[in-house]
């Protein structure tokens, strides 16, 4: 076991700690309100046991993080804690959240949940409208208790659950049992309605909470979740069959976005957004990038004597959109201007290569096509646009 420090919102210093090998894939455990990272002490060494590296985490004001010396104490500064920590793990976890510890959660995953998190596990949910009427600890603190939302609520909730397109599971407990009349389970019920892939769990028992008095059967339910969501084995592509888990292998290779341009022998202008560019050679200078048969553009790009590699910068995001579409015209709505051999140059890019043709190589379904650079521009107060498992991404500092 390890204390581990984060900086937190306003440079509040959170602590955690953190058990299991590094190696492991990685699950954050989020507390509720009035309770410490101890209330998962039974599930965080039955996640390590079996094969996972936990994080366990004190929120601002709870357990052995500090109270921040300017008084903010409010969800959004919970929120914006929970993101600075993610940045920080250097990994995505599956972060687990219990009572108002998942409405943290969810506020904080409602952007770039992709980039920060591998999934989603909420657990004892609160009602969106009196949560210290739900569980008193909650009032441990006025200070603490004057802070939170007691109403109006879950209407935010449930529409940063709308963008949250990761593997989610909604298990009711304590808090959030269903009731006669509806009431407290309903806040459950929109967020697990809300989230785009969301599995359902109860731990039955209403009068106990899951994390704390119900952890074996909850163990139960999360562990079958994480091997399923998040298994521990690689998985592995073997010639000749699943195509899909080959493809999903390619896409950890992140990489930037760019537009290849030409022009026809009628002069006009055709474009594609590829991203399996690289430089081959420095002297001479060469560079490559493959096209793919089935493309529009592949005609004109096998017999051009020029075109140009435009690597898009993260305001560019349209334009890759547009120029990887069925678009007929894809210049009409891009800035573009002339350049060597009459080639398209996009206009604002991160950088432009401007090529003769070298040399054209077979390669299955792709073409490789290799030039020789006659003229490169740069932008170096851009960001890069990227691309990494299947989505655009931009660079993280954390």
């Amino acid at each position: 076991m390890t204390i581990v420090a984060f900086k937190g919102f306003g440079g509040v210093r959170l602590q955690a700690e953190s058990s299991g090998e590094e190696l492991d894939p990685s699950v954050l455990l989020v507390h509720g309100l009035g309770r410490t990272r101890a209330a998962w002490d039974e599930v965080a060494a039955g996640l390590v046991g079996a094969g996972r590296r936990v994080v366990a985490l004190d929120l601002r004001g709870h357990g052995d993080s500090e109270w921040p010396a300017d008084g903010r104490y409010d969800f959004d500064a919970q929120v914006e804690d929970l993101r600075a920590v993610l940045a920080q793990l250097g990994t995505r976890p599956v972060v687990v959240a219990a009572g108002i510890g998942g409405w943290i959660a969810t506020a904080a995953l409602a952007t770039d949940a992709g980039l920060l998190a591998a999934g989603l596990v909420l657990v004892d949910l609160p009602s969106g409208n009196a949560p210290a009427a739900i569980d008193p600890a909650f009032a441990f603190d006025a200070r603490a208790l004057a802070a939170f939302p007691h109403g109006g609520i879950a209407d935010r909730l449930e529409a940063a659950a709308r963008g949250i397109a990761l593997p989610s599971l909604v298990v009711r407990g304590g808090l959030d049992a269903p009731s006669p009349g509806g009431g407290a389970a309903d806040g459950a019920e929109a967020l697990a309605s809300a989230l785009p892939l969301c599995d359902r769990a109860e731990v039955a028992d209403a009068d106990l909470l899951v994390v704390t008095d119900r952890s074996e059967a909850f163990m139960g339910l999360l562990l079958d979740f994480l091997e399923r969501k998040q298994p521990r084995a690689a998985a592995e592509f073997r010639a000749g069959s699943d195509p899909r888990t080959l493809r999903d292998a390619l896409g950890c290779f992140a990489s930037g976005v760019t537009i290849v341009t030409a022009r026809g022998a009628d002069g006009v202008p055709v474009g594609l957004t590829a991203n399996s560019f690289t430089s081959l050679s420095l002297d001479p200078p060469l560079l490559l990038v493959c096209i793919a048969h089935s493309s529009n553009s592949a005609p004109t790009l096998l017999e051009a004597d020029h075109f140009a590699v435009n690597v898009l910068q993260i305001g560019q995001q349209p334009a890759s959109n547009r120029f990887a579409s069925k678009a007929e015209d894809r210049f009409s709505a891009t800035a573009w201007s002339e350049g060597h051999g009459g080639v398209p140059v996009l206009d604002g890019s991160l950088g432009s290569f401007e090529c003769k043709r070298h040399a054209v190589h077979e390669g299955g379904d792709h073409f490789i096509l290799i030039g020789e650079v006659v003229r490169a521009t740069f932008e170096p107060r851009r960001d890069p646009l990227l691309y990494f498992r299947g989505k655009y991404r931009r660079l993280h500092f954390a």
